[in-house]
Formats: C-alpha cells, structure tokens, sequence
C-alpha cells in the first residue's frame, strides 16, 4: 500500500472523479455514433473492444480498447499529478470499477482487461509492459482471448514484486480478482474445454 499522504474528503474526491471517468461506455458510445448498432444485442452483449469487433468494424473496436485503456491511465496520471500516489491509486481503483459496473448502464459493464492493461501502463510502465507481454504470449501459444487476460492479470501482482514496485500489489490483486469476478462465465467454458479460440465465431 502506497503512505497516505491525501486527506480523507480529497481522497473521496478522486475516488469519485475517477469512477465518472471509468464509466464512461465509449464501445456503445462508438457503435451508435458509427451506425454499428445496439451494441447490447450484438454477440455476448458486452461493452469492450471485443463484442465491438464482433460488429465487423476493426477501427470501432481498436478505438475502444485505446479509449478503454486510456480512461484507466489518465485517471491515474491526473491524480498522481495533482495530488499523490495514495490518490492516484484511489482514482485508478474507482475507475477500474467504473468501467465494470457503471451506473449508466445498470452497473452492467465490461470485464475490465483494456482498463487493467491501461492501469498497469499508468501505475507502473515496465509492469503494464510486462502484462501485455503476458497477454500476447499467452494468447500466441492458446489462440484463447479470456485465458490470456486471465493470465495478465494474475501475473499483474508478481510484475510489481519482481520489478520493485510493492506499494501497489495490494491494487494489482484487487484488480485481478474483479478480473476473474468479471470472466467467471469464460472460466466455467474454459473448465468445459468450449470457450472460443480467437477468430472463431459466437454462435
């Protein structure tokens, strides 16, 4: 855990600003502004970069996972800047939780590994390269998307360890258990040996 430096109602604050800023669903916001559709009916329902490729637009689902990611950092990075690293933690946790249970939405969100990925990048660089690294050779070597960000995001608490930044594990084991709360219907499919490879098609 980072030294609490911020005060309580500042914390609260950021915390708040940060969930705003996670909530925001820019794969629905980009299939409606695109004319894709109603992302909600199309494929597993979901709101990340994922279910938007499933509507055939490469561009709408690149722009997502960036902007899913993004909305991660920059609540990190505004909050390390104007205030501290307590705060920024803070604000990365809300945001975190934003994007998977906006209240918009129902608290129905998306399963989060864009804006794990993009939290890591913010928090930690060689960490957030370290889980990309993850995700990229996990999904060569099993061609299984839901593994892969299963693997980068457990493997997210041994980076900080390994790489020398302790004062944020605690964050990175939280944000890996909502990682795997979120895919708990992918893990059931993959014990069921029926999860889709990458490039299949959802029935």
């Amino acid at each position: 855990m980072p030294v609490l430096e911020t005060a309580l109602p500042a914390l609260m604050l950021w915390a708040v600003l940060g969930y705003v800023l996670g909530s925001i669903p820019f794969g629905m916001v980009l299939s409606k502004v695109m004319g894709l559709g109603n992302l909600r009916e199309i494929g597993s329902g979901n709101i990340g970069a994922t279910n938007v490729l499933r509507t055939g637009s490469k561009k709408a689902a690149a722009l997502t996972l960036i902007l899913d990611g993004g909305k991660g950092a920059v609540a990190v990075l505004i909050a390390r800047a104007m205030a501290s690293e307590d705060a920024a933690q803070v604000a990365g946790l809300m945001a975190f939780l934003g994007h998977c249970y906006p209240v918009w939405l129902k608290f129905k969100g998306g399963k989060g590994v864009a804006t794990f990925l993009g939290l890591m990048l913010a928090l930690a660089w060689p960490v957030g390269i370290a889980c990309c690294l993850t995700w990229l050779a996990t999904a060569a070597v099993s061609r299984i998307s839901s593994l892969s960000a299963l693997v980068a995001a457990a493997s997210g608490a041994v980076w900080m360890l390994v790489l020398g930044y302790g004062s944020a594990v605690v964050l990175a084991v939280l944000l890996a258990v909502i990682v795997f709360a979120r895919h708990h219907e992918n893990i059931a499919r993959l014990r069921a040996g029926t999860e889709p490879k990458i490039g299949a098609k959802k029935g």
